[in-house]
């Protein structure tokens, strides 16, 4: 990474943690509450943990991060040598992380450009991949900021879950929709579009699902160089199963990651979520 351009995401772009070292990404950690308990994804709290207590019915709950912290975030970037920062944050349309840190930035001691990627989980880390690839190939803050939001245009994120009960509690999906979905007793798939989690299509079975699931990735991928993310909470074993298929399916297949959601993403889907990001290269 450019030592002149900083890359600051949040943590629900579940970047593996070898790929924030390499390219000297920080993410700034959203809070999740459990019962009375605040505590910070990444850190102090497991998407297991929040399976469980989704599972014993435990208020599960969660909260953007504060403009204090991305001041802080945004003064330990300068103090190290940053005369500039990108930051890549979760869809406005989800979360108010994107607001918190516009707050942060107008009184930052150096520029901060904020991106509302329109994106969550890798199809948000691949926006910041983006962005560190090109600081760290001498790219300057506003080419940064281009790649980042030309990756997003690129980027499509689908979601099998096992109930919309989860996101409809935290009022991430509407609840006409919700009902829709217990009232045909259908297995919903969703997608990204504008921002919002939107119900894409309703599958009579969780394998019926899960195939489609697959099949609109094999589609959306074509032949190109492409890098997908798979990932899940609590079902590892449907995930590297997917991840296995999309291997042998994808010709152009540059990277895949599978990994288990954070905290924060797995208390608005329940457990039984599989996903799957894909990113076109280029």
């Amino acid at each position: 990474m450019s030592r002149h351009v900083a890359i600051i995401t949040d943590s629900t772009a579940y970047l593996p943690q070898q790929a924030m070292e390499r390219h000297g990404i920080t993410a700034v950690p959203l809070t999740v509450v459990l019962g009375d308990r605040a505590l910070e994804e990444g850190t102090e709290v497991s998407a297991r943990s929040v399976a469980e207590a989704l599972q014993r019915r435990t208020s599960v709950t969660t909260s953007r991060p504060s403009p204090a912290t991305f001041a802080d975030a945004y003064r330990a970037a300068a103090e190290a040598g940053a005369d500039g920062i990108v930051s890549l944050h979760l869809s406005s349309e989800i979360s108010g992380t994107y607001d918190a840190a516009v707050l942060a930035a107008s009184e930052a001691p150096v520029p901060v450009r904020v991106v509302d990627t329109g994106m969550v989980a890798m199809a948000l880390g691949f926006c910041a991949l983006a962005a560190a690839e090109t600081v760290g190939t001498g790219g300057t803050l506003d080419e940064a900021v281009a790649a980042a939001e030309k990756r997003a245009e690129a980027t499509s994120a689908y979601f099998y879950v096992d109930t919309l009960d989860y996101l409809r509690r935290g009022g991430r999906i509407g609840t006409a929709q919700a009902l829709l979905g217990s009232a045909l007793a259908v297995k919903p798939l969703l997608h990204l579009d504008g921002g919002r989690i939107e119900l894409l299509e309703k599958v009579r079975t969780a394998s019926k699902a899960i195939a489609r699931l697959e099949e609109l990735v094999v589609e959306r991928a074509g032949a190109g160089p492409v890098d997908i993310a798979v990932h899940h909470l609590d079902a590892s074993a449907r995930a590297e199963e997917l991840a296995e298929r999309l291997r042998q399916r994808v010709p152009g297949l540059a990277e895949l990651h599978v990994s288990e959601v954070g905290a924060v993403i797995g208390a608005h889907t329940g457990p039984g979520l599989l996903g799957a990001v894909l990113s076109p290269r280029g």
